[in-house]
């Protein structure tokens, strides 16, 4: 019998989210070009994509307990060539702007690929995926794929490349396989609660709470721009838009300088970057003296892997005190021993147990759960040098290449009601390493002017000088 391509936990929850708030989390591959890129070219690369492994959609059954699963896209968002110039200090913006796009998971219209010159010369790439389909290594996965077809000349064809990986949606006697599958999430909610109930008693790191804006802890000139904001007293709450853009930044390291730094302080190249991550929520004032909970994603994907989100969560506590840089050596500790508890169900947190009951969830309740849900206040995506895979197209190298998750615009009240923090994406293609950093709570980081500042600050305080996009 035919196996279909279910949706992962993961696949759910971003699907929900999605159904539930709209496209309100997508993942972004950027590359900038010193020398123009050809729209033929590009065209070939969006058909390559439109047959690939990013070309998905889901489909539901009306079984009971059943999951959705993944079938080849019905359509794709046609190609975005623009034709008028973005100046290099305009190209983080037009990036942003690239997210705001509709998608919808049941037709396959999950992901937009975009270009436009650069106005000294050059092309700035942009292509959005919906996180409903793909994580960030499942997104670089399909572009690889894709750009290996393109250079070998091959035609667009969803059996020969990875495409065919998402299946072709049928199955032999599909009702039998829905109710095979409904019985088989049955026994994982009961294995899932044993596990949950033999793990009770495992402790991850706690949230700190959100600090109230009118304590001392804020960076002074914070407090300044809140002041000639003319806020009242009380929890401040800056004069922001109806619609609150998370602050955002991509930032250059040469890899070299910064493998230097972690190797010369004990530490290893993501370890750094968690570092470098808590160092500015603790300037903002974000954070306090004491242990801050990082959400690290840790890739579970495998060769020939069909899932579009693989990955898993680890929390790692990483202690902080203003003014000083954080141990490289017991960060690696800590976070070597949370990767390992996650490998045994009986260390496992018990709600990474209980994903299963999760998938069970109306829309209606799970509307109630996210009501009181809350953001990671420090999430750490490391892509490693996975970045070099699709750096080169039609031979010509980026200059720069960076996959991040970006939060689109939303209520700033949904954010402060999350407490969403700092999210912070590193890739390098091994000469540059670059870092996605988003600030996401509307108070602490209101603006990237502000998040640069912090940013600086942080880097400068490890020796490293950053070149801003």
């Amino acid at each position: 019998m035919t196996e279909l391509n279910r949706l992962t936990a993961d696949d759910d929850l971003f699907w929900k989210v999605h159904r539930l708030y709209g496209p309100l989390l997508v993942v972004q591959l950027s590359w900038l070009f010193d020398e123009p890129l050809d729209r033929v070219t590009v065209e070939r690369l969006h058909a390559h994509l439109a047959e690939g492994f990013l070309a998905r959609r889901v489909v539901t059954t009306r079984v009971p307990l059943a999951r959705p699963w993944w079938a080849p896209a019905r359509r794709a968002v046609p190609l975005d060539w623009q034709t008028i110039p973005v100046t290099p200090d305009e190209v983080p913006d037009w990036l942003a702007a690239q997210s705001d796009t509709e998608f919808d998971p049941s037709t396959g219209e999950v992901w937009k690929l975009s270009a436009a010159p650069i106005e000294e010369g050059g092309t700035v790439l942009s292509l959005v995926a919906s996180h409903v389909a793909v994580d960030g290594g499942g997104g670089l996965f399909g572009v690889a794929d894709a750009l290996r077809r393109l250079h070998a000349d091959a035609p667009p064809d969803r059996a020969a490349s990875a495409g065919r990986l998402v299946g072709d949606g049928a199955a032999e006697n599909p009702l039998r396989a829905h109710l095979t599958d409904a019985a088989a999430q049955v026994r994982a909610v009961l294995r899932g609660i044993r596990h949950a109930i033999a793990a009770r008693d495992v402790r991850e790191p706690s949230r700190q709470p959100r600090p109230d804006l009118t304590t001392p802890t804020l960076d002074p000139s914070h407090m300044r721009a809140l002041a000639d904001s003319g806020e009242s007293s009380g929890p401040a709450r800056p004069a922001a838009p109806v619609r609150f853009r998370p602050a955002e930044l991509l930032v250059s390291v040469p890899a070299a300088d910064w493998n230097r730094i972690a190797a010369d302080n004990s530490g290893t190249a993501n370890g750094l970057m968690v570092a470098v991550a808590v160092g500015i929520l603790g300037r903002s004032g974000r954070v306090t003296d004491g242990e801050v909970r990082v959400e690290i994603p840790r890739s579970m994907r495998g060769l020939d892997d069909p899932r579009g989100n693989a990955t898993t969560g680890v929390a790692v506590g990483v202690p902080y005190r203003k003014g000083e840089r954080t141990d490289l050596a017991l960060l690696r500790a800590n976070t070597k021993r949370a990767v390992t508890a996650h490998d045994d169900p009986a260390t496992t947190p018990p709600l990474q147990h209980l994903q299963p009951i999760q998938m069970l969830l109306p829309d209606a309740l799970t509307r109630r759960f996210v009501r009181t849900s809350k953001a990671p206040i420090c999430l750490c995506t490391n892509l490693g040098d996975t970045a070099q895979l699709v750096a080169e197209i039609a031979g010509r190298r980026a200059r720069a290449v960076v996959m991040r998750p970006v939060v689109r615009p939303g209520d700033p009240a949904f954010f402060r009601r999350t407490e969403a923090g700092l999210t912070t994406a590193y890739s390098s293609d091994g000469e540059t390493v670059t870092l996605a950093i988003t600030g996401a709570d509307p108070d602490y980081f209101p603006d990237r002017e502000t998040l640069r500042g912090y940013v600086a600050e942080e880097l400068a305080a490890w020796d490293l000088r950053p070149g801003f996009w």
